[in-house]
């Protein structure tokens, strides 16, 4: 692209325009943020992309809810999320966001300012250079890249480096720090062409040799059972297509949930957090010849506590990272390339061959459950119940049935992700359930669902979040009001910290600190524009218009009164947290 020719005739180009540009050149719509002194040569800059058809600023009320919003676009796209802040507390305040996207995987180009470089050490008004309040050192252990930029010259490499970094697998946020000065410096070759697209091309690869073993280890065994974990975007109809061709039964980790159709008649439920009885026995079955654990780390959330028979001599781990292969050194077999790669190789060979793969003694055909799934539920009949309060299963029952099946989901942290992972049954397998459980921020799903629905604005949206995290960002509403998107706000009112509550109770603690007062989220939400309803009664949920509310203009929230004596399916995740070593059976 010319730039000479992107811009009106009266717009004098800087470094902060070099920026936009190849964020436009990357397809970035938008840019998250909250303004500032020293970032405003960059929003001068989004002003004029704005003006230009390029890259636009989206405003949000809290730094650490722009990136979260940035991480709910990379999500719903594919492109980098983009999330920016001033110095000073304005980066400070991002921190949580960066960390959690650092966790789950997400790419993330997060840019800060400075100072002016003349300024540097002087004490000025939010100084964070490395002689005051180091932003960059403090980021520098959450993101993948973080740089400081402390001549013009360096901004082009550096931001290069970044973006080429943010997309690597894993992915993650990358970080550049920008002082003010260097932002507002001209551009000395406003004619530049930008072609950075092909530097964004991640290479395709996989270990040839390693994929020969896996396929002569599954033509070899009868009795094999899948797991699906987070990061199986790239594979997940091959995996469903492989598990369909051998008959194998397949579990998913709590993130996992998000590639599988948990309505598929071979699907066993979530192992680990929050899990099913049905895909526990699964693993119990001696007769197993063969785990594939595809896309995961072995974690205490996940496949970590499994037997030491499974880990040592029947798993095979299967990933795009090899940094994830460090916890399961145990593993019978790793296997490292891109998830398509080598799901289509293996379903090529697989397919040349024909046997009828039975498992004696496993009934692989269930009854269908209450939530349409073929897993086994704790109490299925709650989720049935008329009750008042009403009961989390009752309500994770409905929008089992109602919630439509192109609607990207946003499950928060909390007692949520327990009812969630356990009684939420979503039958698309391409990515649309999110959760974000690596570094369990509250409000993640309150921003990401912004996010993601203004790069999706035509598809339905919903939230789930827990008071508590509804009281830490319930501000975050606002954006949509103000940008008239139709999401479906639900927010499970107990008046309580519902996980410390029954973590402590679980786990015979003392019972303190998660007390909260009753507040109506409704008046709360009324008062920012949006839409909202006190949901009392069960049946109050089956008058609700669904479709109504997704095609609104502007946001919806339900107060949904919960019985706050209902205990969700956590014991696993209180077991762990009273372990003395917490670390995989294999190991030990």
């Amino acid at each position: 692209m010319n730039m000479s020719t992107a811009r009106n005739k009266t717009d004098i180009l800087d470094h902060a325009d070099l920026i936009i540009e190849y964020l436009k050149e990357l397809g970035v719509e938008y840019v998250f943020g909250v303004p500032g002194g020293a970032i405003e040569p960059f929003y001068n800059a989004l002003a004029r992309s704005e003006r230009n058809g390029g890259p636009i600023a989206v405003i949000a009320r809290h730094e650490c809810g722009a990136a979260f919003m940035a991480d709910g676009y990379f999500r719903e796209t594919g492109r980098i999320g983009v999330v920016c802040a001033t110095t000073g507390p304005g980066t400070t305040n991002l921190i949580t966001g960066v960390a959690s996207a650092k966790v789950d995987q997400s790419a993330m180009l997060v840019i800060t300012a400075q100072t002016a470089l003349p300024k540097f050490g002087k004490k000025p008004l939010q100084d964070s250079s490395e002689t005051a309040i180091n932003t960059v050192g403090i980021l520098k252990n959450c993101t993948k890249f973080n740089s400081l930029i402390s001549h013009p010259a360096q901004l082009q490499s550096k931001l290069i480096s970044a973006l080429m970094e943010a997309i690597q697998s894993p992915k993650g946020p990358v970080h550049i720090s920008i002082p003010s000065d260097v932002l507002r410096a001209p551009l000395t070759q406003p004619t530049s062409n930008l072609h950075v697209n092909y530097l964004m091309n991640t290479p395709s690869l996989v270990d040839k040799p390693s994929v020969d073993k896996l396929v002569k280890a599954v033509s070899n065994a009868d009795k094999i059972v899948l797991y699906v974990g987070h990061s199986c975007k790239r594979a997940y109809q091959q995996i469903e297509q492989l598990a369909e061709m051998i008959n194998a039964p397949f579990v998913s980790g709590p993130m996992g949930k998000s590639w599988v159709n948990e309505r598929h008649p071979l699907y066993r439920g979530v192992y680990g957090y929050a899990g099913h009885e049905s895909a526990k026995n699964l693993f119990q079955n001696p007769e197993i010849e063969l785990v594939l654990a595809i896309g995961t780390s072995i974690t205490e959330m996940g496949i970590g506590s499994l037997s030491n028979d499974i880990l040592n001599n029947k798993l095979i781990h299967i990933d795009a990272s090899i940094e994830n292969f460090c916890r399961s050194p145990m593993a019978k077999l790793h296997v490292l390339g891109h998830l398509d790669l080598v799901f289509n190789r293996l379903i090529n060979k697989v397919n040349a061959q024909s046997w009828d793969r039975t498992w004696d003694g496993l009934e692989l055909e269930c009854n269908q459950n209450v939530v349409g799934g073929f897993t086994e539920l704790i109490e299925p009949e709650k989720c049935l119940s008329n009750d008042i309060p009403i009961k989390p299963q009752r309500l994770m029952a409905y929008l089992s049935k109602q919630l439509p099946k192109t609607c990207r989901v946003f499950i928060d942290t909390g007692n949520i992700w327990a009812w969630a992972t356990h009684y939420l049954s979503h039958e698309s397998n391409e990515g649309l359930y999110r959760i974000s459980m690596g570094f369990g921020s509250m409000a993640w799903a309150i921003g990401a669902v912004i996010g993601s629905s203004f790069a999706s604005p035509k598809k339905p949206h919903v939230c789930l979040a827990g008071d508590g995290a509804w009281l830490m960002s319930s501000h975050e509403i606002g954006v949509a009001v103000q940008h008239k998107l139709p999401i479906l706000f639900i927010v499970l009112n107990d008046s309580a910290y519902g996980m410390i509550r029954f973590g402590q109770e679980l786990s015979k603690a003392e019972s303190i600190g998660w007390q909260l007062n009753e507040v109506n989220f409704a008046l709360l939400a009324k008062a920012q524009g949006a839409e909202a309803k006190v949901i009392k009664d069960p049946k109050d949920l089956d008058k609700l218009d669904l479709t109504e509310i997704f095609n609104r203009d502007g946001p919806t929230l339900l107060d949904v009164r919960i019985d706050p004596q209902e205990l969700p399916p956590m014991m696993a995740r209180i077991k762990n947290l009273n372990d003395d070593e917490m670390v995989p059976t294999g190991y030990k």
